[in-house]
């Protein structure tokens, strides 16, 4: 048995075993009274269980741990070795479902959030894992741990909020989760990396019947569901790593890959600039930097006129042409560039928008409102 079959058992392992438990959850939700109540600041109009995401990671486990168990001699991996990365890798992601469960149930402030994350995020580099090369990039090319280091926490935290802050409309965050792994499944699958294909394929699966509950299923039958902060908190953090992983330079484990640093943000591009863009609107208008307010990308475009379908699809499909344009320019230009092409085309997206609104009386900022 091949590995794409493997790849294929664990997607649909992880699938089949949500639609085992969201139903499950959604259950627990009604009995226990846990939703996700509207307000001023949220985009849906009735009480929608907010719980979703606690599937997410025991389905990519089990899936994971279940394709190797099942099909080992097959896989024809020989004795399977964890890596100290794994192992704190695992130690880490278990912190940040905890922390994210503990908040969508009994509810956190942001600064315990925040400890933790910078905690999970910290056991990357002290396992020897960190970014340790720009590639040149901005004229740069090898790093030393001592910047390495603190700079991996950094990003992978940046990235695990960036994921929980724009997880504000039907399938948004799973969407953009989905088209990120998909990238980084090839990527990781190009180095004959399958352990890690698998993993990424199980918590790709999973997000097949979230979406299904997410955007389909009905409010007034409470089968409807949010993923919650162990969710979006939960791929964030996976994301994090990801790009971590794939863009570290390590000779014992990949090829030399000028281009993987470039391929890891381009698959990350729309939840982190929208973050940078919204962080640098607040400090214009000199609000607080950390208070919400309803200026994500999906706000604006619903504020213009689009339905959250709508709004969803054209997010999706700009990070698509992102990953497209980026993949093609790669090919004759330098990373620096190809960046600073995006922060181009970025910026006019929102040039547009921002006209769009002006001509229709309404704001391109608004004050009121609270996170996603």
């Amino acid at each position: 048995m091949t590995e794409h079959i493997l790849l294929i058992l664990a997607f649909f392992f992880s699938a089949l075993l949500g639609f085992i438990f969201i139903p499950v959850i959604l259950n627990y939700c009604k009995e226990k009274n846990l939703y996700d109540l509207p307000s001023i600041r949220k985009m849906h109009k009735n009480a929608v269980p907010r719980l979703g995401g606690i599937s997410f990671l025991p389905s990519m486990l089990m899936a994971f741990i279940g394709t190797l168990f099942v099909f080992y001699d097959q896989a024809q991996y020989g004795q399977i070795a964890f890596s100290l990365w794994s192992i704190y890798f695992f130690i880490s992601l278990s912190i940040i479902y905890g922390i994210g469960l503990i908040d969508d149930i009994m509810g956190l402030s942001a600064r315990p959030k925040f400890i933790a994350q910078i905690l999970a995020a910290s056991l990357m580099p002290v396992a020897g894992l960190y970014l340790n090369n720009f590639y040149g990039f901005c004229g740069i090319h090898e790093i030393p741990y001592y910047i390495g280091a603190p700079l991996t926490v950094f990003i992978i935290v940046f990235i695990t909020n960036s994921i929980n802050l724009i997880d504000g409309i039907d399938g948004l965050a799973a969407g953009l989760s989905l088209i990120a792994l998909s990238g980084f499944l090839v990527c990781f699958l190009n180095e004959d990396l399958w352990l890690y294909g698998i993993l990424i394929a199980g918590l790709m699966g999973v997000l097949i019947p979230f979406i299904y509950f997410n955007m389909f299923g009905k409010c007034e039958k409470n089968r409807k569901i949010f993923m919650g902060d162990s969710g979006s908190l939960t791929l964030g953090f996976i994301l994090g790593f990801l790009v971590v992983k794939y863009s570290m330079d390590n000779p014992n484990v990949m090829f030399w890959r000028p281009e993987c640093m470039l391929l890891s943000y381009t698959f990350i591009i729309v939840p982190v600039f929208d973050v940078v863009r919204v962080s640098a609107a607040r400090f214009f208008h000199r609000t607080p930097v950390f208070k919400a307010d309803k200026n994500h990308i999906h706000h604006k475009l619903i504020r213009a006129g689009m339905t959250q379908h709508q709004a969803l699809a054209c997010i999706l499909s700009l990070a698509v042409l992102f990953i497209g344009i980026n993949i093609a320019l790669s090919k004759f230009v330098t990373s620096t560039f190809i960046v600073a092409i995006d922060i181009i085309i970025w910026i006019m997206f929102h040039f547009v928008l921002n006209a769009v609104l002006r001509k229709n009386g309404l704001p391109v900022f608004k004050k009121e409102g609270a996170y996603e």
